[in-house]
């Protein structure tokens, strides 16, 4: 009889399902999906309702006074807010950076000329002493010193929640692809229980799954470590002798080269002799066919002639 599913795989199962229908919950809302373009949403509109209240007030004026012209509504800060786009936002900071240093600059120019004209035309005119100009001065050095620690701070801050807002993104995009492998699990968990259940159904009745093919797969612990420890001496024995053989394959294939090269001249041997034989055999049906004969056969012919007389005188025996 197979045995049943263990708790701890269901436990797993009903954590994975129950994280997963979580995340569904908390994602299945109208905001959760984060953009810069839903983070512009807050700002557009509110610049959208200060020109509207601008447009009312115009029209309030114009009705009051009809020489005042209409207010200005074609800036670039309400340009883009149909279809605000990254790039978009990005060009409109540019430009308000811009702005705002030259409206900097021109309200400081304005002060100045303000200030420079009451002082002149003043009564009695305004007269600023050395010592004053000199306050004014380590007055603003500090104010200068303090305002430079404080776009130092926002410099930091800026650059803290840029890293921070980078981390979160990567952070978003891993729980993304968690949460797909993590839809995937409950169907591979199912998949396994069932496999599982397979293999312990066919263990409980002695029957062997197709293609396992060794007898060793239902030892017990003990035999099965023996045996791996036989199978791990067995293996470091092979690559020893791997070793040893590899360390004669240079003077192997040296030794082959050297017998190749000597069979390689004995069979050029074999055909010259072979060739020779041949020519000889040729010449020789050719003088016994009443041919020309050859030369070499009748000097061998002489050489043994010379040789039986040259015995007979000496007396030798062949």
């Amino acid at each position: 009889m197979p045995r049943a599913t263990s708790p701890v795989d269901t436990d797993v199962g009903q954590r994975a399902a129950k994280v997963l229908s979580t995340l569904e919950v908390l994602q299945s809302g109208p905001d959760q999906e984060i953009t810069i373009l839903k983070l512009s949403e807050p700002i557009s509109s509110a610049i959208t309702s200060l020109s509207d209240d601008n447009n009312n007030n115009n029209n309030n004026n114009n009705n009051n006074n009809n020489k005042q012209p209409p207010a200005r509504t074609s800036d670039i800060s309400t340009a883009s807010l149909d279809a605000p786009t990254p790039s978009s936002l990005e060009a409109d900071l540019a430009h308000y950076k811009e702005l705002f240093s030259k409206l900097r600059f021109s309200y400081v120019e304005q002060v100045t000329k303000e200030k420079f004209i009451r002082a002149i035309v003043g009564d009695p005119p305004l007269i600023v002493t050395p010592h004053e100009n000199a306050e004014l001065e380590a007055c603003n050095t500090a104010a200068k010193a303090e305002l430079k620690a404080l776009k130092t701070d926002v410099a930091a801050m800026v650059a803290d929640l840029g890293a921070r807002g980078r981390d979160l993104a990567a952070r978003y995009e891993r729980v993304r692809a968690d949460t797909a492998k993590l839809a995937e699990l409950p169907a591979k968990i199912a998949k396994l229980e069932e496999r599982v259940g397979e293999l312990r159904a066919a263990q409980a009745t002695g029957e062997r799954q197709p293609g396992d093919g060794s007898a060793g797969m239902d030892l017990p612990l003990g035999r099965t470590l023996e045996l791996v420890d036989g199978k791990k001496r067995e293996l470091a024995r092979l690559e020893k002798q791997l070793e040893q053989l590899g360390g004669q394959v240079p003077r192997k294939r040296k030794e082959a080269e050297r017998l190749r090269g000597e069979v390689a001249a004995l069979e050029n041997r074999k055909a010259n002799s072979a060739a020779s034989a041949r020519e000889a055999k040729r010449r020789r049906e050719n003088a016994q066919q009443g041919g020309v004969e050859d030369e070499l056969e009748a000097r061998g012919r002489w050489y043994r002639a010379s040789e039986t007389v040259l015995r007979q005188v000496l007396g030798l025996q062949g």
